[in-house]
Protein backbone atom coordinates (compact mmCIF):
# COMPACT_ATOMS: atom_id res chain seq x y z
CA UNK A 1 0.00 0.00 0.00
CA UNK A 2 1.22 3.58 -1.09
CA UNK A 3 -0.06 6.85 -0.78
CA UNK A 4 -0.06 8.94 -3.90
CA UNK A 5 -0.36 12.36 -4.69
CA UNK A 6 -0.56 13.41 -8.33
CA UNK A 7 -3.88 13.87 -10.09
CA UNK A 8 -3.90 11.82 -12.53
CA UNK A 9 -4.21 8.93 -10.07
CA UNK A 10 -6.36 10.20 -8.00
CA UNK A 11 -8.83 11.61 -11.76
CA UNK A 12 -8.63 7.88 -12.69
CA UNK A 13 -10.09 6.27 -10.05
CA UNK A 14 -12.54 9.09 -9.50
CA UNK A 15 -13.66 8.14 -12.89
CA UNK A 16 -14.16 4.47 -12.46
CA UNK A 17 -16.63 4.74 -9.17
CA UNK A 18 -19.32 6.12 -9.26
CA UNK A 19 -20.45 5.82 -5.18
CA UNK A 20 -18.77 8.36 -2.72
CA UNK A 21 -19.24 8.91 1.13
CA UNK A 22 -19.58 12.42 2.01
CA UNK A 23 -18.49 13.25 5.77
CA UNK A 24 -19.54 16.15 7.80
CA UNK A 25 -20.53 17.33 10.93
CA UNK A 26 -23.66 18.91 12.16
CA UNK A 27 -23.48 20.27 15.62
CA UNK A 28 -20.32 18.12 16.96
CA UNK A 29 -21.86 14.93 15.58
CA UNK A 30 -20.57 13.75 12.74
CA UNK A 31 -22.49 11.90 9.56
CA UNK A 32 -21.18 10.24 6.60
CA UNK A 33 -23.59 10.24 3.54
CA UNK A 34 -23.47 8.07 0.77
CA UNK A 35 -24.20 9.62 -2.82
CA UNK A 36 -24.33 9.32 -6.44
CA UNK A 37 -21.01 12.25 -8.07
CA UNK A 38 -19.50 12.99 -11.38
CA UNK A 39 -16.18 15.26 -12.13
CA UNK A 40 -15.34 17.98 -14.71
CA UNK A 41 -11.96 19.41 -14.69
CA UNK A 42 -11.03 19.97 -10.90
CA UNK A 43 -14.48 19.69 -9.65
CA UNK A 44 -16.58 17.33 -8.06
CA UNK A 45 -20.44 17.21 -8.37
CA UNK A 46 -22.16 15.68 -5.81
CA UNK A 47 -26.02 14.67 -5.90
CA UNK A 48 -28.71 15.09 -3.35
CA UNK A 49 -32.49 15.94 -2.14
CA UNK A 50 -32.58 18.94 -1.35
CA UNK A 51 -34.60 17.83 1.93
CA UNK A 52 -31.58 15.90 2.99
CA UNK A 53 -29.65 16.65 6.40
CA UNK A 54 -26.55 17.87 4.77
CA UNK A 55 -28.20 20.49 2.75
CA UNK A 56 -30.26 21.47 5.30
CA UNK A 57 -27.81 23.51 7.32
CA UNK A 58 -26.29 24.80 4.61
CA UNK A 59 -25.94 28.28 4.05
CA UNK A 60 -23.06 29.36 2.00
CA UNK A 61 -20.60 26.73 2.60
CA UNK A 62 -19.75 23.06 4.17
CA UNK A 63 -16.67 21.71 5.04
CA UNK A 64 -16.65 18.21 3.87
CA UNK A 65 -15.04 14.99 3.44
CA UNK A 66 -15.37 13.27 0.17
CA UNK A 67 -14.00 9.55 -0.38
CA UNK A 68 -14.29 6.79 -2.85
CA UNK A 69 -12.91 3.05 -2.88
CA UNK A 70 -12.83 0.50 -5.28
CA UNK A 71 -12.13 -3.01 -3.84
CA UNK A 72 -9.75 -5.05 -6.12
CA UNK A 73 -8.92 -8.12 -4.28
CA UNK A 74 -9.32 -10.13 -0.99
CA UNK A 75 -5.43 -10.84 0.17
CA UNK A 76 -4.97 -14.33 2.16
CA UNK A 77 -1.93 -14.32 3.74
CA UNK A 78 -0.52 -17.32 5.95
CA UNK A 79 -1.29 -15.47 9.16
CA UNK A 80 -4.26 -13.67 10.26
CA UNK A 81 -2.48 -10.54 10.89
CA UNK A 82 -1.66 -10.17 7.62
CA UNK A 83 -4.68 -10.50 5.88
CA UNK A 84 -5.47 -7.30 3.73
CA UNK A 85 -7.02 -5.84 0.35
CA UNK A 86 -6.44 -4.92 -3.15
CA UNK A 87 -7.93 -1.01 -3.36
CA UNK A 88 -7.55 1.75 -4.63
CA UNK A 89 -8.99 4.69 -2.55
CA UNK A 90 -9.62 8.55 -3.03
CA UNK A 91 -10.04 11.04 0.08
CA UNK A 92 -11.13 14.99 -0.88
CA UNK A 93 -10.87 17.63 1.55
CA UNK A 94 -12.82 20.54 0.80
CA UNK A 95 -15.42 23.40 1.14
CA UNK A 96 -18.95 22.41 -0.80
CA UNK A 97 -21.18 24.81 -1.95
CA UNK A 98 -24.20 24.85 -3.44
CA UNK A 99 -25.01 24.96 -7.77
CA UNK A 100 -27.36 27.64 -8.02
CA UNK A 101 -26.99 28.31 -11.90
CA UNK A 102 -29.30 26.69 -13.15
CA UNK A 103 -27.57 25.98 -16.47
CA UNK A 104 -24.27 24.39 -14.05
CA UNK A 105 -27.22 22.95 -12.17
CA UNK A 106 -28.59 20.95 -15.45
CA UNK A 107 -24.92 20.13 -16.39
CA UNK A 108 -24.12 19.18 -13.05
CA UNK A 109 -27.22 16.60 -13.22
CA UNK A 110 -26.09 15.56 -16.64
CA UNK A 111 -22.69 14.79 -15.74
CA UNK A 112 -23.77 12.40 -12.82
CA UNK A 113 -25.67 10.48 -15.52
CA UNK A 114 -23.40 10.40 -17.79
CA UNK A 115 -20.62 9.23 -15.18
CA UNK A 116 -22.76 6.20 -13.87
CA UNK A 117 -24.52 5.15 -17.38
CA UNK A 118 -23.35 6.93 -20.57
CA UNK A 119 -25.95 7.65 -23.12
CA UNK A 120 -29.05 7.52 -20.57
CA UNK A 121 -29.52 10.87 -20.49
CA UNK A 122 -30.37 12.04 -23.67
CA UNK A 123 -32.96 8.54 -23.86
CA UNK A 124 -34.51 10.20 -20.75
CA UNK A 125 -37.19 12.89 -19.91
CA UNK A 126 -34.86 15.85 -18.45
CA UNK A 127 -36.07 17.85 -15.23
CA UNK A 128 -38.84 19.53 -15.12
CA UNK A 129 -39.17 22.89 -12.61
CA UNK A 130 -40.54 20.81 -9.49
CA UNK A 131 -38.07 18.43 -9.78
CA UNK A 132 -34.62 20.71 -10.24
CA UNK A 133 -36.29 22.49 -7.20
CA UNK A 134 -36.26 19.23 -5.20
CA UNK A 135 -32.67 18.23 -6.47
CA UNK A 136 -29.50 20.38 -5.09
CA UNK A 137 -26.43 19.75 -6.58
CA UNK A 138 -22.75 20.67 -4.72
CA UNK A 139 -19.69 21.69 -6.05
CA UNK A 140 -16.73 20.74 -4.20
CA UNK A 141 -13.23 21.93 -5.87
CA UNK A 142 -10.51 18.77 -6.35
CA UNK A 143 -7.56 20.71 -4.46
CA UNK A 144 -6.68 18.82 -1.02
CA UNK A 145 -6.59 15.48 -1.86
CA UNK A 146 -4.76 11.94 -1.73
CA UNK A 147 -5.34 8.30 -2.98
CA UNK A 148 -3.89 5.20 -1.59
CA UNK A 149 -3.12 2.10 -3.11
CA UNK A 150 -2.44 -1.76 -2.54
CA UNK A 151 -1.40 -3.68 -5.42
CA UNK A 152 0.21 -7.58 -5.54
CA UNK A 153 0.44 -10.59 -3.02
CA UNK A 154 0.28 -11.34 0.73
CA UNK A 155 3.05 -9.94 2.53
CA UNK A 156 4.18 -12.61 5.56
CA UNK A 157 6.81 -12.60 7.90
CA UNK A 158 9.15 -14.71 6.60
CA UNK A 159 9.05 -17.29 9.19
CA UNK A 160 4.78 -17.79 8.37
CA UNK A 161 5.95 -18.81 4.92
CA UNK A 162 6.26 -22.24 6.16
CA UNK A 163 3.00 -22.60 6.93
CA UNK A 164 1.17 -25.04 5.65
CA UNK A 165 -1.57 -22.62 4.46
CA UNK A 166 -3.29 -21.75 0.83
CA UNK A 167 -2.01 -17.81 0.47
CA UNK A 168 -2.86 -15.91 -2.32
CA UNK A 169 -5.54 -13.22 -3.81
CA UNK A 170 -9.47 -13.60 -4.42
CA UNK A 171 -9.75 -11.23 -7.35
CA UNK A 172 -13.02 -9.22 -7.15
CA UNK A 173 -15.00 -7.00 -9.42
CA UNK A 174 -18.57 -5.20 -10.61
CA UNK A 175 -19.90 -7.24 -12.85
CA UNK A 176 -23.38 -6.30 -14.71
CA UNK A 177 -26.15 -8.63 -14.70
CA UNK A 178 -28.78 -9.27 -17.85
CA UNK A 179 -31.29 -6.24 -17.97
CA UNK A 180 -34.82 -6.93 -16.30
CA UNK A 181 -37.52 -5.14 -18.13
CA UNK A 182 -39.96 -3.34 -15.97
CA UNK A 183 -43.65 -4.52 -15.77
CA UNK A 184 -45.16 -1.61 -17.59
CA UNK A 185 -42.53 -1.25 -20.12
CA UNK A 186 -43.59 -0.19 -23.78
CA UNK A 187 -44.24 -3.49 -25.38
CA UNK A 188 -41.75 -1.46 -28.51
CA UNK A 189 -38.98 -0.65 -26.34
CA UNK A 190 -35.70 -3.13 -25.66
CA UNK A 191 -32.76 -3.04 -23.58
CA UNK A 192 -30.24 -0.39 -25.07
CA UNK A 193 -26.98 -1.45 -25.87
CA UNK A 194 -25.36 0.20 -22.81
CA UNK A 195 -27.46 -1.60 -20.53
CA UNK A 196 -27.33 -4.70 -22.09
CA UNK A 197 -23.07 -4.79 -21.90
CA UNK A 198 -22.86 -2.34 -18.81
CA UNK A 199 -19.26 -2.46 -17.24
CA UNK A 200 -16.88 0.09 -15.14
CA UNK A 201 -13.57 0.31 -17.29
CA UNK A 202 -10.74 -0.47 -14.56
CA UNK A 203 -8.38 2.01 -14.46
CA UNK A 204 -4.77 2.00 -14.41
CA UNK A 205 -3.55 1.09 -10.81
CA UNK A 206 -0.17 1.98 -9.90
Amino acid sequence: MRAVYDRETVYRILDEGFLCHVGFAQNGQPFVIPTSYGRKDASLYIHGSAASRMLRQMKESLPVCVTVTLLDGLVLARSIFNHSMNYRSVVILGTATLVDDPEEKLEALRLLSEHILPGRWVESRQPNERELKQTSVLRVPIEEFSAKVRTGPPVDDEEDYSFPTWAGVVPLEMKSGEPINDERLHPACEAPAYARSYARLRSGAR
